[in-house]
């Protein structure tokens, strides 16, 4: 469920295959009071609930690993 009892929305399910950015710039634009944290996926986050904090978890490589 993203919006309970049609209050502010609480998932983006739509973002889901979409760019870092993207989906930065949509939650931003749908709920600017909240922050948006970034993490790869297995990273390890604090476990505090915070109604004002997005988990944006992300597990693909979008560019070339090199050296350099």
């Amino acid at each position: 469920m993203s919006k309970p009892c049609d209050g502010p929305k609480t998932e983006w399910p739509e973002l889901v295959g979409r760019t870092i950015e993207e989906a930065r710039e949509k939650i931003k634009a749908d709920r600017p009071d909240l922050t948006v944290k970034v993490v790869p996926v297995g990273d390890a986050v604090t476990l505090d609930f915070n109604e004002k904090r997005v988990w944006l978890w992300v597990d693909t490589v979008a560019e070339v690993p090199r050296i350099g």
